[in-house]
């Protein structure tokens, strides 16, 4: 290995092209709304539409069909009075539960949202099933509701009393370090409502074999669809089969069970047919999870010098009415910096809305935006480059708990950062640096996330053939582990990567977690490495035994490599020998990997379906990155362009450059488009631009050059493999280091996102 985690040699470390990526491109790729019956046995599928609520909170009073019931090729209409009672309520994921919201789908007369699923129609085409929902008519009592912070009738409360392991921070006094400072900013910083919008939409098709269920279903926890989908049926879990195979983007939806997936199961039943539920995009705006809108209020003090004095960070984020979730973040921003005297508080405020759910990098996004615009200002009014002020209070560690990082390489990352961006030409005042008619801006931020991991089994198979088979019920994302398996196996076993087969994605495999937490790599290839290393094991405490060609031999020093089982003084045998002293087929283990600092009942908690996730114990195991971004506004029409990102990132060890440093530039641009584009806007209780068309994203028109650099971070305690996960860590802080770089090319402070154009008039 090379400083920067990266193998000289090997397989592991070097860029490799994802394996089904020819799949993707070319059209063959299977999704799980293209899926068909096993063998082409099964009855064609009958296809689903919704009827969605148009009020926020009431009752239903009735239901108009009979327009209706006369629509060609209608099979069915099924509401709460068909359904009630049949499905049960089950918790949040983050609750102890399996679902993405604990409101109970077509349960009762009650409506808590707008767009509630309140109707379910099938038909025999998509077309027929459609143009039936579309006439089906509601009549409703509603009531008075509350949309977001400050309106009539939302409830605030306490993380603390919401949440029952949530504790807001106190260290030391903060009033003093406020009031005997001589740099001090206070401000409010507010993020919008933000949707995933994947191009997959939230799909799901269900299919009975007598009392055997199949759901196929784009999900990132098909352990928590599989269990809680038996809960709410009644079933085993062990008559429902989840498969999940590539998914066409999640960016943290898709997350546990669906509120639409036992309606379509319950409706199949009824039909004794296969049913397929393909949403509107507008539809998935109120049926799946959103990053919901925050605020931010900072209190951040330094002495002369620029050393922090006094830190605090109060925030208020969405929550619906019936789960008790919301995202909470303080504890990064807390620890992120040295200080002395640190305050946090977390409120939910309580609405009339579906549940919010993780969206990439679920705190860190709106809260680094926070700290790292705060942390801008008071270099700033200190006179200090922002570099050097965080550089004034970087700490080896954390300010709250005393514990040390695993590793610290922020720094380092800021240090790699500047020198590929070229900070040094950024100019001392705002304002002042020109291109033509554009206002030029150099601004920065750091982008932090703590490390990840879960317990996690995995399947390996060793064939007499040279090859090999891993099985897992994990997912493939778009995150490149089908690849990263593939590569780990290989280099491990001796085999080239195209002779190793990888299956995810399917509850008949060994249990698998969340996809989530930038956790998937983390976990997977420490389990993947245990497993090679049990067959390795095998193989050579056969061949040492009395009847075998090594009697008497270690077995430690047997290795594989080039399709053979090789002792230390080159000696060995060939891998179908090997395989076949045990089986004339194959050899096969089932890895169970534990964290070290997981709680006893971890694989427990995985086979059950639940969540599992340890950021470790005696250390803060923390990735690292600093960003850049180069801003030009136009002098006249306020115009807002972004012509460069530069990201210098340290993760651990990296696998695969080419997809770790894709995963990241995907991040960034994500970034930008948190900083002046991505808003869901409400209107009422209800959103306004629940569309591709006025929702927002970056284009290829609005992002310029962007470049990942990877920064060495050898931690050698964080995991076995020293892998930290990046999935999740190219969007951090882009947006701050944006909002920054719009002050120093306009003088223009914006606290509050997306940033238009109207900000800068």
């Amino acid at each position: 290995m090379d400083q920067a985690g990266v193998a000289k040699d090997g397989i592991i470390g070097h860029p490799h092209v994802r394996i089904e990526g020819r799949a993707k491109v070319t059209g063959a790729a299977l999704y799980a709304s293209d899926r068909r019956g096993e063998g082409g046995s099964e009855p064609d599928a009958a296809h689903a539409a919704l009827v969605t609520s148009t009020i926020a909170r009431g009752r239903i009073l009735g239901f108009d069909l009979p327009t209706a019931a006369q629509a060609p090729d209608l099979l069915a209409i099924f509401t709460h009075r068909d359904f009630g009672g049949e499905i049960a309520s089950v918790p949040h994921l983050m609750a102890g539960g399996y679902a993405n919201s604990s409101h109970l789908p077509l349960g009762s007369d009650r409506v808590a949202y707008t767009g509630q699923i309140v109707a379910l129609v099938v038909g025999r085409t998509p077309e027929a099933a459609a143009q039936a929902a579309a006439l089906v008519r509601v009549r409703y009592a509603p009531e008075p509701a509350a949309a977001s912070f400050d309106d009539p009738g939302s409830e605030t409360v306490r993380l603390a009393d919401l949440k029952a392991h949530h504790e807001d921070i106190a260290v030391g006094d903060t009033e003093i370090g406020w009031r005997e400072a001589p740099a001090r900013i206070e401000a409010r910083y507010t993020t919008p409502i933000q949707h995933h919008n994947p191009i997959e939409l939230f799909t799901t098709r269900c299919a009975w074999d007598g009392g055997r269920l199949t759901v196929h279903e784009p999900s990132r926890y098909i352990g928590a669809v599989r269990h809680g989908l038996a809960a709410q049926l009644g079933l085993d879990p062990a008559q429902i089969r989840v498969v999940s195979g590539l998914i066409g983007g999640h960016f943290g939806s898709k997350f546990a069970l669906s509120q639409h997936t036992a309606p379509v199961a319950l409706a199949a039943k009824r039909l004794g047919c296969p049913v397929s539920l393909v949403p509107t995009r507008r539809q998935c705006f109120t049926i799946a999870n959103y990053r919901p809108e925050t605020r931010h209020d900072i209190r951040l003090a330094a002495d002369r010098d620029g050393r922090f004095t006094s830190l605090v960070h109060e925030a208020e984020v969405i929550a619906s009415r019936f789960d008790p979730f919301a995202m909470e973040g303080a504890d990064v921003t807390a620890s992120l910096y040295a200080c002395p005297a640190i305050r946090t508080e977390e409120r939910a405020v309580r609405v009339d809305r579906n549940t919010p759910g993780p969206m990439r990098a679920p705190p860190e996004v709106p809260y680094l935006f926070a700290l790292e615009s705060a942390v801008d200002e008071l270099a700033w009014r200190l006179g200090l480059d922002p570099i050097e002020l965080r550089r004034r209070n970087d700490t080896a560690r954390d300010p709250v708990s005393g514990k040390p990082f695993s590793s610290r390489p922020l720094m380092a990352c800021f240090d790699a950062g500047a020198a590929a961006f070229d900070w040094k030409r950024r100019a001392p005042q705002p304002g002042t640096m020109r291109e033509g008619a554009w206002r030029v801006g150099l601004g920065c931020a750091a982008s932090v996330r703590p490390v990840k991991i879960a317990a996690a089994t995995l399947r390996l198979r060793l064939f007499a053939d040279g090859s090999a088979e891993i099985g897992c019920a994990h997912h493939e994302i778009g995150n490149g582990i089908t690849t990263l398996l593939a590569m780990g196996a290989a280099e491990r076993l001796g085999l080239p990567v195209e002779r190793v087969r990888v299956q995810l994605g399917d509850t008949d495999l060994p249990a698998a977690g969340l996809s989530g937490g930038s956790s998937t790599t983390t976990s997977l290839m420490n389990a993947l490495a245990l497993a090679c290393e049990q067959v390795r094991a095998r193989l050579a405490q056969t061949a040492v035994a009395p009847d075998r060609p090594f009697a008497g031999r270690d077995p430690a020093g047997f290795r594989l490599a080039d399709g053979r089982l090789a002792a230390s003084d080159g000696r060995g045998l060939s891998l179908a020998d090997a395989v076949r002293f045990i089986d004339p087929i194959r050899v096969e283990t089932l890895a169970e990997f534990v964290p070290p600092d997981s709680l006893p009942d971890a694989l427990e908690t995985l086979r059950a379906g639940r969540i599992g996730l340890t950021t470790g114990g005696d250390a803060l195991n923390w990735a690292f990155g600093a960003q850049f971004a180069e801003v030009h506004i136009h002098a006249e029409t306020g115009e807002i362009r972004v012509p460069r990102l530069t990201g210098a990132f340290a993760a651990g060890r990296i696998l695969n450059p080419l997809t770790a440093r894709s995963q990241l530039v995907g991040g960034m641009i994500w970034g930008l488009g948190s900083a002046l584009l991505e808003e869901t806007v409400l209107d009422g209780p209800a959103y306004r631009n629940p569309d591709l068309a006025e929702y927002l994203v970056p284009t290829a028109m609005d992002v310029g050059a962007i470049e990942a650099v990877l920064v060495p971070d050898l931690d050698e305690t964080v995991n076995p493999l020293g892998i930290k996960g990046l999935g999740e860590l190219g969007i951090i802080g882009v947006n701050a280091a944006i909002a920054n770089a719009v002050y120093h090319a306009a003088g223009r402070r914006i606290r509050e996102l997306p940033i238009r154009i109207d900000d800068m008039i």
